[in-house]
């Protein structure tokens, strides 16, 4: 099927009209549509239809996507007996160069068989369950809610490859369609994505609508109740926010206004020595006194941790997050990571988010927020666009107003709205920072329009060509052009005369270099701990050539060399993840620079503490470990100064004057735990 017939879906109403009786799924003949929405942009649709006869039920979903100018398609169908038990279930994605089977689940007479991506058949004992993987289309997903309800199932319904799904009431919402209210029905689905996704129902069990993140938000609502969005991105914001107050009461606790952290060695982020059996007095989340354990005196009331034999360091920064969802807020903490900036979320979710904890003491780290903003055409990203000059100061006027520390300059931004975009943020005294959009062509007149911050090491490098456009430097161009000494050093004069910093995001590129058939812990050992949600997404990668991975690894090695000389020049350097691997990426991120790009375990560490800080302008309250500062602490097991890897042994942390050990937080977000 060609996938210019995807995106042609044509518009059919769904009338489902089911029941809990078995006979009303006879002999059906219906057809219906959801509209897809990335960050509330519309990218696609899905069309579906259920047939059925006498003793069998056949679903089929065709869902079309122009995503960023990435088109793609997703092709479904599903076999169920009379009862809503399914027997067939096969998820094919089709893209512009072949169709890849994701996933394939047949029931026979006493056994399941489980073909899925990147792994071996499977085959297990027949039981109930549920086909189900992260990316399921809105039909399929339909009628596990049929099912559900259907067979009066209580408590949570096993699913296939992996996990099982729970279904919990909320409330009810009153949607207003064409001037009528609708009464629909609220629930808490977690088990599909990582961390809950917040779905309606109508009467009949037929789904309307579903927000969900797994990493990044998305929105499914069936066409004719699009006009109720605001109302679904209201209500998932609602949930998630309550999802954040459980996890802050189950894990905060009564914290001490005081706090002693006794005997441990102080990696400080600015002196480069380890100050050995050191103790900490914290008041209300501020540093009062770092000295020798001995020479210390230890207030009546402090509560006093104690830390001998660890190692602190300042909370690590992630400076390119995209944390959509609340289940970020435990895991960052149990990792170690106390800030992160986010480059480009949905404004009513992100907001939310950051105040809950700066305002109103939940659980999670510091939020930075950088307002994503694209200009237009089907490749842009979000719903939020400046495509002329008046509409790049409302922007920038609207994200001012909502506290947002940046704007993030998008691939499709017309140069001239560039400079306005970056000349009204810095009448307001914040930053740009973001992608080289692609009408600008280059890092040179990306910065010399005012760009402050720079994203993604492919982009960031093309300051190197300042003659050649982007169109020109694909693949692995630092290999097909030559690259001099002087051209190094031209850049850098230039990088420091504007002084931009840099988020290259080189875990990316590293995660991206799997050989095909190897798994991602073979790069990034962690893989295997994070939720068994993310796993279809994050973890099961088909992986690339041995011929494409030595030139990926030379071209790699090339770029952290560069940006090795950059940094060491006076370039800040920022350590970021664009997600990848959740969390674990930082890490790689940090071993990365040590390793290809010759900095020392100190130098590593900067990346992620007091070069985030300056260049975010705060250093003179966080970013390392000094009197007067906020308590940003990692606590770990092992120094990091010794072997940078040892950044993994995070075991506990301090941030906003709170104390947490990181197992129950890593438990909390369906993490595993170091030692589980």
């Amino acid at each position: 099927m060609k996938l210019r017939s995807i995106l042609k879906l044509t518009l059919l109403a769904l009338v489902c009209g089911c029941s809990t009786a078995p006979s009303k799924w006879q002999n059906m003949e219906e057809e219906g549509s959801f509209l897809v929405y990335r960050r509330q942009s519309l990218i696609g649709e899905e069309n579906y239809s259920i047939t059925s006869n006498s003793d069998s039920i056949v679903v089929k979903s065709l869902q079309g996507e122009n995503e960023r100018g990435r088109v793609t398609g997703v092709e479904a169908e599903m076999h169920l007996k009379m009862d809503l038990t399914p027997t067939y279930y096969e998820n094919r994605r089709i893209t512009s160069n072949d169709t890849v089977n994701k996933l394939k689940v047949k029931v026979a007479a006493d056994e399941v068989s489980i073909w899925e991506l990147n792994h071996d058949l499977v085959k297990t004992e027949k039981t109930n369950f549920f086909p189900l993987h992260s990316n399921i289309p809105a039909a399929m997903e339909m009628m596990l809610y049929h099912y559900y309800f259907n067979n009066d199932i209580k408590g949570s319904v096993k699913t296939l490859p992996r996990g099982e799904v729970s279904i919990n009431f909320r409330k009810k919402d009153t949607a207003l369609i064409k001037g009528k209210e609708v009464i629909l029905n609220r629930y808490v689905v977690e088990g599909i994505n990582w961390g809950g996704r917040t779905i309606w129902l109508d009467e009949s069990n037929n789904l309307i609508a579903l927000v969900k993140a797994n990493t990044q938000i998305r929105e499914l609502i069936r066409k004719g109740y699009e006009e109720a969005k605001p109302l679904f991105i209201a209500g998932n914001v609602e949930e998630q926010m309550a999802a954040l107050n459980k996890y802050t009461e189950d894990l905060k606790g009564n914290q001490a206004a005081v706090k002693a952290l006794v005997g441990g060695d102080v990696v400080d982020g600015v002196s480069g020595n380890t100050q050995k059996d050191m103790t900490l007095i914290i008041e209300n989340g501020i540093i009062r006194t770092i000295g020798k354990s001995a020479a210390v005196n230890i207030p009546e009331n402090a509560e006093v941790i104690d830390v001998s034999g660890k190692t602190l360091i300042p909370g690590l920064w992630d400076m390119h997050a995209h944390s959509n969802q609340v289940q970020w807020a435990p895991s960052y903490l149990a990792g170690g990571v106390t800030t992160i900036r986010d480059n480009g979320n949905e404004l009513e979710f992100a907001t939310a988010f950051r105040d809950a904890i700066a305002k109103n003491g939940a659980l999670g780290p510091d939020i930075l927020l950088a307002g994503m903003t694209d200009g237009a055409g089907i490749k842009g990203n979000g719903v939020i666009r400046a495509t002329n000059v008046e509409e790049a100061k409302e922007v920038v006027d609207m994200y001012f107003k909502n506290g947002y520390k940046q704007i993030k300059i998008y691939s499709s931004v017309e140069p001239e709205v560039v400079k306005v975009l970056a000349d009204e943020a810095h009448k307001r005294g914040i930053t740009t920072t973001g992608h080289i959009p692609n009408p600008v062509g280059n890092a040179v007149p990306a910065i010399e329009s005012g760009m402050d911050m720079l994203s993604h090491s492919s982009r960031i490098l093309s300051v190197l060509f300042p003659d050649k456009d982007m169109k020109e430097l694909k693949g692995n161009y630092l290999l097909e052009n030559e690259v001099s000494d002087a051209q190094i050093e031209k850049a850098t004069r230039f990088l420091l005369k504007h002084k931009t910093a840099l988020d290259p995001t080189i875990a990316i590129t590293v995660a991206r270099n799997v050989l095909a058939g190897d798994p991602l812990e073979t790069i990034e050992p962690d893989a295997p701990r994070i939720a068994y949600e993310l796993f279809e997404g994050k973890y099961f990668r088909s992986g690339v050539s041995p011929e494409r991975a030595k030139l990926n690894q030379q071209n790699t090695e090339k770029t952290m060399e560069i940006l090795g000389k950059f940094f060491h020049a006076g370039v800040p350097i920022m350590a970021g993840t664009d997600n990848v691997v959740p969390v674990f990426s930082l890490y790689l991120e940090l071993e990365t620079y040590h390793k290809l790009g010759k900095l020392t375990p100190f130098e590593t560490l900067q990346t992620a503490t007091i070069v985030p800080a300056r260049a975010m302008g705060m250093d003179a309250e966080t970013g390392s470990l000094e009197v007067g500062k906020q308590a940003d602490i990692a606590i770990l097991d092992k120094n990091p100064l010794e072997d940078i890897s040892n950044v993994r042994t995070v075991s506990s942390v301090l941030t906003n004057g709170n104390y947490y050990k990181s197992e129950p937080l890593w438990h909390a977000a369906d993490f595993k735990a170091k030692n589980d």
